[in-house]
């Protein structure tokens, strides 16, 4: 997935034809070198340096032989120093240079009186209610005296936690999730404020060594009554995350249409009444002041062919979300109360029982049981005030054995194309081949099981994630596969880590992906790199159940030359196809 980007002493020409069995890709120049570029700059302790060279001979790196596959590709690790790197690189009489910078994460120890750079907080306006707690900190060295003036109070910063840096999300990819602790001290302290008003920005005050500075924080403090609260609408469907940056997990999206309080602000963030956050640029402002809540009645139920619709008539548009269990799922609709008194209830082939409860007055939880553990799939949209939940039933399967997944459609995703190359193997071989290649493959097979099979693209076109998704949202195909092959962050042991990854997100598409992975790894007989949930454009859609496989890994020397071997990639498809089959006639459906 990650792209890698290339520097070489000889041209490459990429073919996509073979020879006796060998791709192209695998042809090389006496010495290349394409990961990582000139002047590269990365936070991590060590670098990968990924390349080729001819088989026979030796490549010497800063005066160490390395490691090569028989192919004559190598990757090895090597540690980093902060700051400037330099690589050697040596082929018989062929060199390369290239220099890798490693720069700090992490808050760095002041050297005089003074606080950590960019650590005083709020770093950003934020609004809070009144009566509501603000807090305050700053990282200074130990021992100091640290204290914030805002309006007329001043209060004590006392040393709390040490300083512990969580790793990146992606650090899971390489088995590195270890907290790293700094000797560093975050000073805290909370207050709260009884009136509104817009407070100009905090000033910091640290005394140590019987020195002492003042210095100011970048952001503003707004505090706001109840009855001051504004009340905003869902421009188009929002992401909804845990917190107020694009670092926080996601939650339900919110239709276009929804209406929320907004209870506190950071930046560009809302807090909405229901404790979510969404971008301010995702809504716009209304000019009322009464808080949404809505009231509902009765609910409809409408079995229909292929889907089972529910309609929750509701007098205003507020927020939900959705969890989903193995046989069940719930709907938690926000700010609503209910009057329900009848429900009229047509069950169809898919639901196996309906229950709701007011869980607590502002908010009332509805739940599904379903008499499948697999689910297929589900939209959730506004029409006037009336909020639509549908939800797919099961497919039919065909009981002839050789045209076994018709009626059933299957789109494929080959990821990357284009200016997007995504990763590169030894040679300078772009993923984005590959990913089509095996797509194509893919494709064929399963149009011989008589599946409709739908394609993001089918040549090397850029198609953007956006249009990605919106394809499988307008398609609703029966699942949706997003092909591509693996690289690693920075820290991670290119030479060594190899194997099939399957990702998913939401909990109707677990079962295929355990199935398809544990069904590669022992029909292709392959290594195991795992499988992942993971918050990944092509495999949030709900619509469908849809994943994202890591066929193997392009930086890796040895897989990469069973990557791009012409007759491994027509039996991968094989078995991938039988794969699919197999789990649509003995699992999804049982």
């Amino acid at each position: 997935m990650k792209a890698i980007l290339g520097l070489t002493l000889s041209s490459l020409i990429m073919v996509e034809t073979s020879f006796m069995g060998v791709s192209l890709a695998q042809v090389k120049p006496s010495l290349s070198l394409v990961y990582p570029p000139n002047n590269h700059q990365t936070n991590s302790d060590k670098i990968f340096l990924i390349g080729t060279a001819s088989p026979q001979g030796e490549v010497i790196i800063n005066e160490q032989r390395i490691e090569r596959s028989k192919a004559g590709h190598f990757a090895p690790s090597f540690p980093l120093k902060l700051g400037e790197n330099k690589f050697n690189l040596r082929y018989n009489n062929e060199t390369i240079n290239v220099t890798v910078n490693r720069v700090s994460s992490s808050f760095q120890i002041p050297q005089e009186v003074a606080f950590a750079d960019n650590s005083l907080l709020p770093n950003q306006n934020i609004t809070r209610l009144t009566n509501e707690l603000v807090c305050f900190s700053a990282i200074a060295a130990p021992d100091a005296k640290v204290s914030v003036k805002i309006a007329d109070q001043n209060i004590a910063l006392l040393p709390g936690y040490q300083i512990i840096k969580l790793p990146a999300n992606s650090a899971i990819l390489t088995d590195q999730i270890s907290p790293i602790v700094t000797p560093l001290i975050e000073y805290q302290g909370c207050t709260k404020f009884l009136n509104s008003g817009q407070f100009n920005y905090p000033i910091f005050q640290l005394t140590l060594n019987n020195k002492t500075i003042t210095q100011t924080a970048q952001g503003t403090v707004e505090i706001i009554e109840r009855n001051e609260l504004e009340i905003i609408e869902i421009s188009n469907s929002a992401i909804i995350r845990t917190g107020p940056s694009s670092e926080h997990s996601r939650l339900t999206p919110l239709p276009k249409g929804t209406l929320a309080t907004v209870t506190g602000k950071e930046g560009e963030w809302l807090r909405l009444d229901y404790g979510a956050w969404v971008n301010k640029n995702e809504t716009k402002l209304l000019p009322i002041t009464k808080p949404p809540h809505a009231l509902i009645r009765g609910i409809k139920f409408q079995s229909l062919n292929e889907a089972t619709k529910i309609i929750f008539p509701l007098d205003i548009p507020v927020p939900m979300s959705v969890k989903q269990e193995s046989n069940r799922l719930i709907l938690t609709l926000h700010n609503t109360t209910a009057e329900t008194d009848t429900i009229k209830l047509d069950y169809g082939p898919y639901i196996k029982h309906f229950s709701w409860q007011q869980i607590n007055p502002n908010a009332i939880e509805y739940t599904l049981e379903l008499n499948s553990d697999q689910q297929w799939g589900y939209e959730l949209n506004y029409e006037g005030t009336n909020l639509i939940f549908t939800l797919r039933h099961p497919p039919k399967l065909n009981s002839n054995n050789s045209q076994s997944l018709q009626d059933l459609s299957i789109l494929l995703d080959p990821g990357h194309g284009g200016k997007e190359t995504g990763a590169i193997g030894p040679t300078g071989y772009p993923e984005k081949n590959v990913n089509l290649r095996v797509s194509q493959l893919l494709k064929q097979e399963l149009l011989k099981m008589g599946a409709t099979v739908y394609m993001t693209r089918e040549t090397d076109q850029e198609v953007s994630l956006n249009q990605r998704v919106e394809l499988i949202n307008k398609l609703k195909p029966t699942i949706a596969i997003s092909i591509h092959y693996n690289a690693l962050p920075d820290e991670g042991d290119a030479m060594n880590t190899k194997g099939i990854g399957v990702f998913w997100y939401h909990p109707q598409a677990e079962n295929i992906s355990k199935f398809l992975h544990n069904y590669l790894v022992e029909k292709a007989n392959r290594p195991s790199y795992g499988v992942f949930w993971n918050n990944l454009a092509l495999t949030r859609p709900h619509t469908t159940p849809a994943i994202l496989l890591e066929l193997g890994f392009m930086i890796n020397p040895t897989e990469f030359e069973w990557v791009t071997n012409p007759q491994e990639q027509e039996k991968l498809a094989q078995i991938l196809a039988n794969g699919i089959r197999e789990w649509f006639t003995k699992v999804s459906l049982k």
